[in-house]
């Protein structure tokens, strides 16, 4: 029987187990609302549904449970087993209760018919789903067992294939290992002869270099000394020049020192005057003009040094800014 099967045979059992279930429940709220209107009081009698309704709801989640237990190879414990009978019995109580109250055995017999089947049918699915269980759990792991077996033949036979092919890639490896180690054999004999022929070339070839590395040095160290030598002459030559400029450039400060005290003292000499108040000549008052203009003389002072008209030495201020402008452009 394969899975097909098992599945097809599970959902029969569902299929006909719940049909019993809901025909049992239809049939025992039929029979038990009847009794419990008669002893429930007028003004409640719309309660009387309500317990039929609670232990068939309670008969359901039995089943339920039961199947879902069952299906994953679980045991509740007690509690259910007291559920499922304390329900039973009470389904049956309750149904055979009117019969038997008046006395009337065939009613007791009818109405106990559903109240069995639901219980009797509880127990053999729970035992029938058990069962099957069991059953999947065995074939599983006999499928198990055997893909394992199958895998392990496939290994085992993967493992021999490939222990022979290692075996005779080793042995070809073997034989060209040897075959390559003579051809080593020989071409390091020849290497060996060639070796030393290219020794004797080599220690001949080095002797013949020596001799013209050494003689290279020696002109080389002669070259070195001839730069060394060139560098001396031109590094006293420059030093010799730059005490020369020197020279030069101490002198020409000297002179430019002695220029500068000397137009200052003119200037003090032109400055020092005083203001006038006669017209000096124009040559004797340009030079006083340009003595206040390098000491840095407002234009009216130097006016009054010159008598001449502050114009005319604005005029002439403006000329040696210009001038200045310019020389220094």
């Amino acid at each position: 029987m394969n899975s097909v099967h098992i599945r097809s045979a599970e959902r029969a059992l569902s299929v006909g187990t719940w049909l019993i279930v809901c025909g049992a429940m239809l049939y025992s709220i039929l029979t038990v609302t009847p009794l419990m209107a008669k002893h429930t009081p007028a003004e409640w009698a719309w309660t009387a549904p309500i317990l039929p309704l609670v232990v068939d709801a309670a008969v359901v989640i039995v089943v339920r449970l039961d199947a879902v237990l069952a299906r994953l190879g679980g045991h509740g414990g007690r509690w259910p087993i007291v559920l499922r009978w304390m329900t039973g019995c009470m389904t049956l109580a309750l149904n055979v209760a009117d019969s038997a109250l008046k006395k009337d055995l065939v009613g007791v017999a009818v109405h106990a018919v559903a109240p069995l089947l639901l219980i009797v049918t509880a127990e053999t699915g729970l035992a029938y789903r058990r069962a099957i269980t069991a059953a999947l759990t065995a074939q599983e792991a006999r499928q198990k067992a055997e893909q394992t077996e199958r895998e392990q033949a496939a290994t085992e036979r993967r493992e021999a294939d490939e222990r022979r092919a290692r075996e005779e890639r080793d042995h070809a490896a073997q034989l060209v290992r040897e075959q390559r180690e003579h051809e080593a054999r020989l071409a390091r004999e020849q290497t060996e002869r060639e070796e030393a022929a290219r020794r004797e070339e080599r220690e001949q070839n080095q002797a013949r270099e020596q001799a013209e590395r050494e003689a290279r040095e020696r002109r080389e160290r002669e070259r070195e000394q001839q730069q060394r030598e060139r560098e001396r002459l031109e590094h006293e030559a420059r030093e010799r020049r730059e005490n020369e400029r020197r020279e030069r450039e101490t002198v020409a400060a000297r002179e430019q020192l002695e220029r500068e005290e000397r137009a200052a003292r003119e200037r003090a000499a032109l400055l020092s005057f005083g203001p006038t108040a006669v017209k000096l000549p124009e040559d004797h008052a340009r030079q006083i003009v340009r003595a206040a203009f390098d000491e840095g003389l407002p234009v009216r002072s130097a006016a009054e040094l010159c008598g001449w008209s502050v114009g005319w030495v604005s005029a002439r201020y403006q000329d040696l800014r210009d001038t200045t402008q310019s020389a220094v452009a």
